[in-house]
């Protein structure tokens, strides 16, 4: 059974190289999720320490899945670090999922189990973007995310092709 649970900063940090594996994995499937192909280990995994630092900063929070031998197989982030004005907001990141994990409900407990978090934190918006027309949209979409707008051409696929994002929001 896999299990879904927060990390505290320290937590990110030892878990660096399995995170970076998983984000590895997602970019070499060819998901745009800011990396491009090919995803050298080092600088995945410098991301993945800046995530960590933001999570020991207080600035976001970070849940990951965990299969059933404990290694991490998805994660996804609540970033709380917003501008003075809009403490009320929290941005939805990176929801990353292996493949070897994949049509097994972990895209969606994580992403309650982050929206249960954010309501018990005091955001009353939440916001992400994801490919147009992806599974990701779809799996939004059907747990009520309200679709904001499409931007053509907004980013592009790990193999360099450009593809629309779309926006959505939720006010959990």
């Amino acid at each position: 059974m896999t299990t879904i649970r927060e990390l505290d900063g320290a937590e990110a940090l030892a878990r660096v190289p399995e995170l970076a594996e998983v984000l590895r994995d997602c970019v070499d499937g060819g998901a745009s999720v800011g990396f491009m192909q090919p995803l050298a280990e080092g600088r995945a995994a410098a991301f993945w320490r800046r995530v960590a630092e933001g999570v020991a900063a207080g600035e976001r929070h970070l849940f990951v899945a965990e299969d059933e031998a404990g290694r991490v197989c998805g994660t996804l982030s609540l970033v709380v670090d917003m501008p003075d004005n809009q403490p009320h907001r929290a941005d939805v990141s990176k929801m990353l999922v292996h493949r070897r994990a994949r049509r097994q409900g972990i895209a969606e407990r994580l992403l309650k189990t982050l929206e249960a978090r954010a309501v018990a934190l005091g955001k009353t918006t939440l916001v992400l973007d994801t490919v147009t027309g992806s599974d990701a949209s779809r799996l939004y979409e059907r747990l009520g995310w309200q679709r904001a707008g499409d931007i053509p051409n907004y980013a592009l696929m790990p193999d360099g092709a450009p593809c629309s994002t779309t926006y959505y929001f939720r006010h959990p």
